[in-house]
């Protein structure tokens, strides 16, 4: 079904700390293609602590995780590479077939149903994007029908989370423990209080190009913020309680799918998910003006 009200309002979470530690372990073979794809990051895998025990409920509790080897798309899919796949296939979103989607309106502060919203007008009317910003107003099934052509497919949860943490152990963000480390936003969010006023420390009001701020441990950009990022697992408020430790993939069933990595409307007041354990999700046909993708793709053998 269509997303109702409840489900533009998925980004209110309070804020936790992260505490959970990480520990890397290469599982590459030596028969694995060890070249990246163009565009994409070898992330060699191995065993990390996801989650978070000082979070929402559903970011706990902590649990041992392994991974196998897996690239990684180094940004998020942008216009204009969406823009592509829709030139080769014609391909229609869900968004443009719906007449309209969701949008976060920065003149009221509220999330609106917007007649005309879609990828190429993400808050309707004429609004526009660049060709180097995330593309937005995808849907998951969207999402999903782009990695297939390009030959890829969504990344897991797990592959999202011990990406986004590039190396690091048991920190807060993807770039340490301070939200501002040297005093600066390291990612694109919600510098003030929300959603009365955005002071812009970060230099951009919503939608920020990619690589627009530095990369974390793995050279990956923006898994923290611009826009929320769909996985391809189902969500369950308690699948951390029982999910498998090697290579998990998300409940069976399920009406929903993750989310992750915050976005441009993320405050320090309003939705932590700037943090690397931070989680949401949304209903597959959901279409957000803060809401994107990136790619994922298994190794292969020589």
């Amino acid at each position: 079904m269509r997303i109702a009200f409840r489900d533009l309002l998925i980004f209110s979470s309070s804020v936790a700390i992260f505490v959970s530690l990480q520990a890397c372990l290469p599982l590459v073979r030596n028969d694995a293609q060890s070249e990246a794809p163009h565009g994409m990051i070898l992330i060699k895998g191995g065993s990390f602590q996801m989650g978070t025990d000082d979070g929402m409920p559903f970011e706990g509790p902590v649990h041992n995780v392994e991974l196998n080897p897996f690239f990684i798309d180094e940004h998020e899919v942008t216009v204009a590479q969406f823009d592509e796949f829709v030139k080769a296939t014609g391909y229609r979103t869900e968004a443009e077939r719906y007449g309209w989607s969701g949008a976060f309106d920065f003149a009221s502060g509220e999330w609106k149903r917007v007649d005309g919203a879609d990828w190429r007008h993400p808050e309707g009317g004429n609004s526009a994007t660049t060709p180097n910003e995330p593309v937005c107003q995808i849907s998951w099934n969207d999402a999903n029908e782009y990695a297939k052509w390009a030959g890829k497919r969504l990344p897991t949860e797990a592959e999202f989370e011990f990406a986004a943490r590039g190396g690091l152990i048991g920190k807060e963000y993807a770039w340490g423990d301070e939200l501002r480390p040297g005093g600066k936003p390291a990612a694109n969010w919600w510098q003030g209080i929300f959603p009365e006023k955005n002071t812009n420390e970060d230099g951009f009001l919503s939608r920020a190009p990619v690589e627009s701020f530095p990369a974390n441990g793995y050279g990956l950009y923006d898994m923290t913020g611009n826009v929320w990022e769909w996985c391809s697992d189902r969500f369950g408020d308690d699948y951390y309680q029982n999910s498998p430790r090697r290579e998990p993939k998300g409940p069976a069933t399920g009406d929903e799918r993750v989310i992750r990595g915050g976005s441009f409307l993320c405050a320090e007041n309003f939705c932590s998910n700037y943090r690397v354990a931070g989680r949401s999700r949304s209903t597959p046909d959901s279409g957000l003006n803060n809401l994107g993708f990136r790619c994922a793709r298994d190794i292969t053998n020589k």
